[in-house]
């Protein structure tokens, strides 16, 4: 038979054994659900919570912050028959405890498998080369996909993430090889641009100089007969201003005398000039004729001071 101090510990391990299963502490961003007698009765939630010991439990725990889920490398087909080996990695959070403790015996295989699918169904509609231009595409699409049927899981998909696309090594050397075919094609028209560019600059100045140089011979021919003009007019008004003063001063006292002795000066001098020009003295057969020439340079002298 149990002694007194016996039976007091065993009471005494029996209460401590019935707190720890009555009072739960649920950490923060965790939820818990709870079965009794073997049927969903409610879900904990953060804090200090109470249930009845051997009547209820704790069956599932989970975890409500987002959790980053590691889909695992596949091979898939494109369009074009490519195999491309494509890996991910999806975020999901659990939104709903009760339905991801019995919406699916494993929610995570669930979205991981449905992700692969997923995957492999969107990337056998597109081409090689798109599948590396529409990564955007691909994950929105998956994620879509996805949470659709999540939803019945308690789980929403945030987003997903390709890490990586890798085609085989042939398909690599022959992207390789065209990009660098590519890049030359590249090269080659932009020296060629350039060329063009240069051979239209050179003739472009060309024509700019010759215009120039023919522009400016223009304005110097312009020049050059404005001056002539110039000069012309100058000298045509200097020839009718001495005319002008030198009727004034044949009408003046004395003038006409004056007149006669320049007029018979230049005639002797024009008649020695003759006369030296060869061996023979030339000497006039009237010398009554220069003194009418002179009256004759004379009358002409008048008339043209009458003129002006």
């Amino acid at each position: 038979m149990l002694s007194f101090g016996t039976l007091s510990l065993v009471i005494l391990i029996l209460a401590v054994v019935f707190v720890l299963k009555t009072i739960n502490v649920v950490p923060q961003q965790h939820a818990w659900v709870v079965e009794r007698l073997g049927k969903y009765h409610s879900t904990l939630a953060p804090g200090l919570n109470i249930v009845i010991p051997f009547i209820d439990r704790v069956a599932y725990k989970h975890v409500l912050k987002e959790i980053p889920l590691d889909v695992p490398p596949q091979v898939c087909i494109t369009r074009d028959n490519t195999q491309l080996q494509v890996d991910g990695i999806l975020y999901f959070q659990v939104t709903d405890p009760m339905r991801a403790s019995y919406g699916s015996s494993n929610y995570i295989t669930a979205i991981t498998q449905l992700a692969q699918t997923t995957l492999r169904s969107v990337i056998g509609r597109m081409e090689l080369d798109k599948t590396f231009e529409e990564r955007d595409h691909i994950n929105t699409t998956i994620v879509n996909a996805i949470d659709e049927s999540a939803a019945n899981w308690g789980v929403k998909v945030l987003r997903y993430e390709i890490k990586d696309l890798t085609p085989p090594k042939e398909i690599l050397h022959a992207m390789q090889a065209q990009i660098t075919a590519e890049r030359e094609k590249r090269a080659l028209i932009a020296a060629s641009e350039g060329r063009k560019q240069e051979q239209i600059n050179i003739a472009t100045g060309e024509r700019e100089a010759a215009i120039a140089r023919s522009e400016g011979e223009k304005q110097a021919e312009i020049n050059r007969a404005q001056g002539e003009a110039a000069a012309i007019l100058s000298i045509a008004e200097a020839t009718s201003e001495a005319i002008r003063k030198t009727a004034a001063a044949i009408r003046e006292p004395g003038g006409e005398d004056a007149v006669n002795l320049k007029v018979a000066e230049q005639y002797v001098e024009a008649f020695g000039k003759i006369a030296k020009t060869g061996n023979t003295l030339i000497v006039p057969a009237n010398m009554a004729d220069m003194g009418s020439l002179i009256a004759s340079a004379l009358q002409v002298v008048r008339q043209t001071g009458r003129g002006a």
